[in-house]
């Protein structure tokens, strides 16, 4: 049964709808202008996206996102510094790129702690952080986890977890309470990290 184009083009618009930050008037836009450049955007955006859902996949070692087993982060020699910075979610860990200060390795955990959620630390790449600490001659653990309730819970856990086996920093002015790595300016990063504490 050939599908009805119509209804091609509201599936898009549905599956458009489901990203972050637009909604259904929103997406009906977006996918208006597609058409209206199908050669220019609609087509290379089909392209683009088939190849990144081959091919896309988690680094093995810090979680990152990339199209190798172990990212480039990872494999960068020049960031075997022995600094650990510890995100939650792979968005946070590019926000930090984007300030440009950090120079050494990630860990993402893919999420936070939550007894509402029922999220535990075997949930997350809690255990793998502990082991990466133990094995990779890490000397310090930056805690930049977001400044929310399971994101202060997370990083007390992880603290706890690692306390006297290395040095533990975390963020400090500049990221508001409540507030969210992804959100926030690449100057406020860049301050957040330079003026980070011992916990």
């Amino acid at each position: 049964m050939i599908r009805n184009s119509t209804s091609d083009i509201e599936d898009l618009i549905a599956l458009m709808a489901k990203l972050p930050g637009l909604g259904p008037r929103s997406a009906r836009r977006a996918v208006l202008h597609l058409i209206r450049k199908r050669g220019l955007l609609l087509a290379p955006l089909a392209e683009t996206m088939a190849e990144v859902a081959a091919t896309a996949r988690e680094c093995l070692n810090c979680g990152n996102i990339g199209t190798a087993e172990i990212c480039p982060l990872c494999t960068d020699e020049e960031r075997a510094n022995g600094e650990l910075c510890v995100v939650e979610d792979v968005s946070d860990l590019w926000a930090m790129e984007r300030a440009l200060v950090f120079k050494g390795r990630y860990h993402v955990l893919g999420g936070t702690l939550s007894a509402l959620d029922a999220v535990g630390p075997e949930d997350l790449r809690i255990p793998r952080l502990i082991d990466r600490v133990s094995t990779e001659g890490i000397t310090e653990v930056i805690l930049a986890l977001n400044a929310t309730i399971d994101g202060q819970t997370t990083a007390h856990y992880i603290a706890d977890q690692l306390q006297g086996k290395v040095k533990l920093t975390s963020l400090a002015q500049g990221v508001p309470i409540g507030g969210e790595l992804d959100y926030l300016d690449d100057g406020t990063i860049s301050a957040a990290l330079r003026a980070r504490k011992e916990i």
